[in-house]
């Protein structure tokens, strides 16, 4: 595989707004025939898009997470699902950046330079809690380990080269192991059946005893102990992808307005784009959409700032930008998808338009984590000054 190499964030930016625009003509055929977007991701390899954020020293543009965060945006306005897919990627090279020796990292960084994708094999079912991580990583009488577990919502895994995989050492610390998508006794299922985002092919990863050498596994536990981004560039993404898909339904239902809906007889206008009622929705719709862009930018702007300058406070400052950022985003996403039928009107509800991918995809990806608990954290933290907590998920 080769992949065009991208050489700073300007050129980042505008390969991602090309490709969402590409992206987008078929995406409602892909998310109704539920076609798995094989070549769409093939495409966005090929760009250098998932190359993006390898150092300098190793070849790559090391844009900044707020042109990261603006990539993901553009390409959720255009497929949910297919901004989706990635999102474990850049989780996952950044546990390489944080926690790689020298020589994992200049490996690593040479296979996403080629166009290589990550994947996820994280989540679990049936256990107690998000957390509670089960897959066990066993060490051998030669320093390499075997993995044995069942993961699922495994986003990316069915198209990745590599499947990052977190897993409890016999120290019962979380280390990641990076295993190749066609290893021994790793197999990777299409089962996901959400009614949203149906087209990320998030289905289970089964592991059998699968060999890993010593030099792919990663000790992630370590990233938790000091002052760490992981969560809030991973949530950052999140919100990234929510606040686009809220943009995208804006666009949408504008379209359909403008097009096909008929104005209401009592309106006295010739158009439903002239109507007055309808004109007062789309800008109140259009305030919480460009709310969530401003807070995205400010988010990924105090991301920036604390990757520059690491601290107990900056690490605290930025997770709390972003859980605001994802919290404001997770309900326009939703209410603007929803509000789409209340303003295109009957026609828009037909089977047939399916226009109601921006809602099911919304629906969906904002189950990821509950904006409930982002903001209990900012509550603590504007009241009380209280640091929020240190994991993947804020």
């Amino acid at each position: 595989m080769s992949a065009h190499v991208i050489a700073d964030d300007a050129e980042a930016l505008a390969v991602a707004a090309a490709l969402a625009e590409e992206f987008r003509a078929g995406a409602s055929t892909r998310d109704a025939e539920r076609r798995l977007p094989r070549p769409e991701l093939d495409r966005l390899s090929a760009s250098g898009l998932l190359a993006v954020t390898v150092p300098a020293e190793h070849g790559g543009a090391d844009v900044s997470q707020e042109t990261l965060a603006e990539i993901f945006r553009l390409l959720a306005t255009a497929d949910a699902s297919l901004a989706q897919i990635p999102q474990s990627h850049f989780a996952y090279v950044n546990v390489v950046r944080r926690q790689g020796t020298p020589e994992q990292r200049k490996f690593f960084a040479a296979e996403l330079l080629a166009g290589r994708r990550f994947g996820n094999a994280q989540s679990e079912a049936g256990t107690k809690h998000v957390q509670d991580i089960r897959t066990r990583l066993a060490p051998r009488p030669d320093g390499s380990y075997v993995l044995n577990g069942v993961k699922h919502y495994c986003t990316g895994a069915l198209f990745a080269d590599w499947i990052p995989v977190l897993a409890r050492a016999d120290d019962d610390e979380l280390h990641v192991a990076y295993v190749p998508r066609d290893a021994p006794g790793l197999t990777v299922t299409d089962d996901w059946d959400g009614m949203g985002q149906r087209t990320t092919a998030s289905g289970t990863v089964r592991l059998d005893g699968v060999e890993v050498p010593a030099d792919r596994v990663l000790p992630h536990h370590l990233t938790f102990r000091g002052p760490q981004l992981h969560g809030a560039i991973a949530q950052l993404l999140h919100a990234a992808i929510d606040t686009g898909i809220a943009g995208g339904a804006l666009a949408e239902a504008a379209g359909f307005v403008r097009t096909q809906s008929r104005p209401w007889f009592e309106s006295g206008v010739e158009s439903a784009a002239e109507d007055p009622l309808l004109i007062q929705r789309f800008g109140e719709l259009a305030v919480q959409v460009r709310a969530s862009e401003a807070l995205l930018r400010e988010a990924a702007r105090t991301v920036d700032a604390a990757r520059a300058e690491l601290t107990d406070d900056s690490a605290a400052g930025a997770s709390i930008a972003v859980a605001t950022a994802k919290a404001h985003a997770a309900r326009t996403a939703v209410e603007v998808a929803g509000a789409l039928f209340e303003v295109a009107g009957t026609r828009s509800a037909l089977n047939s338009a399916n226009l109601h991918r921006y809602w099911r995809d919304a629906r969906t990806h904002t189950l990821h984590d509950p904006a409930r608990w982002k903001v209990q954290h900012i509550g603590r933290y504007v009241l009380n000054g209280t640091r929020p907590p240190r994991h993947g998920l804020l």
